[in-house]
């Protein structure tokens, strides 16, 4: 169903009966944009981990408050409307122009390689949200690059030097130790 009238959200529970909301969330990813919301009562950090691996948008633990699941559902709509309705995105000093590919910092044209500028619009898209290390190299480097973290470290250092008054002490793009990046 959700495959002929795709809806603006999916809210989807882990436990289910018939098949894992882990694989079910897997099946969706591969044609499916808008966000996921995973509901579950699975707690622990390995299950929400895997959930947001695997391309979840938020995940929420049973039992919740409605209004608190009405502003999630709310806030991952706005955020999905504006992905597809932003062409530049402006973080401080640093200027990325989507549609042209282009990004500047302080005024001025920044030389990036394809991966370079791929890494930094997925950082810029996602900005304030805590990628994990596995998310990011599935979606810029592919499945089945996913535990060669060594690439990232490789490249989130090239980019940081690139974009970074002082890549030592990087303002934009910020280490979650044993986590990911998040970029503000």
């Amino acid at each position: 169903m959700a495959a002929s009238h795709p809806p603006d959200l999916i809210l989807l529970d882990i436990g289910l009966p018939d098949k894992s909301g882990h694989e079910i969330l897997k099946d969706l990813r591969e044609w499916y944009n808008n966000p996921v919301i995973i509901l579950s009562v699975q707690d622990n950090e390995s299950d929400i981990i895997a959930a947001l691996d695997h391309g979840a948008t938020d995940y929420l633990t049973k039992p919740f408050r409605t209004g608190e699941l009405l502003a999630r559902i709310r806030a991952a709509i706005r955020r999905s409307q504006s992905e597809v309705n932003e062409s530049a995105i402006s973080c401080g000093d640093i200027e990325i122009d989507l549609t042209a590919r282009l990004v500047r910092r302080n005024g001025e044209t920044v030389k990036l390689t394809t991966t370079e500028y791929n890494l930094l619009a997925l950082f810029a898209k996602n900005e304030s949200r805590v990628l994990t290390h596995q998310y990011i190299l599935k979606q810029v480097w592919g499945v089945g690059r996913q535990t060669e973290t060594q690439y990232l470290r490789v490249f989130v250092g090239t980019l940081r030097k690139k974009i970074e008054e002082n890549p030592n002490i990087p303002q934009h793009i910020i280490t979650v130790s044993g986590v990911g990046y998040r970029f503000q």
